[in-house]
């Protein structure tokens, strides 16, 4: 069955790091175009950022541009958001999202607190 498994997540102070992970199974990763997601309480989920299947594109948030780095590897069916400089503001339960066509599968959320 498909799974998405996000880890990764936690409590960090503003300015620090986070990398988040992806894990793939029960489709074909090298296929689908994968994106994170995010949704801060009481609000909509957002896009974060989006890599195309084979890696050769990347699309951001203005929010997040300069900061964030999707990246993917599709030997280990994983993708991946480097996090830095982080604010407050990116407190959120982060998703990762695989997609194509009218296919579209999500993960179950990571948990990100960035808080001093």
């Amino acid at each position: 069955q498909v799974q998405l498994v996000e880890s990764g997540g936690g409590l960090v102070q503003p300015g620090g790091s986070l990398r988040l992970s992806c894990a793939a199974s029960g489709f074909t990763f090298s296929s689908y175009a994968m994106s994170w997601y995010r949704q801060a309480p009481g609000k909509e989920r957002e896009l974060v950022a989006t890599v195309t299947a084979a890696g050769g594109l990347t699309n951001y948030a203005d929010s997040v541009k300069g900061r964030f780095t999707i990246s993917r590897d599709n030997a280990k069916n994983t993708v991946y958001l480097q996090m830095n400089s982080l604010k407050p503001e990116d407190t959120a339960v982060y998703y990762c999202k695989a997609a194509r066509g009218f296919r579209v599968y999500w993960g179950q959320g990571t948990q990100v607190t960035v808080s001093s």
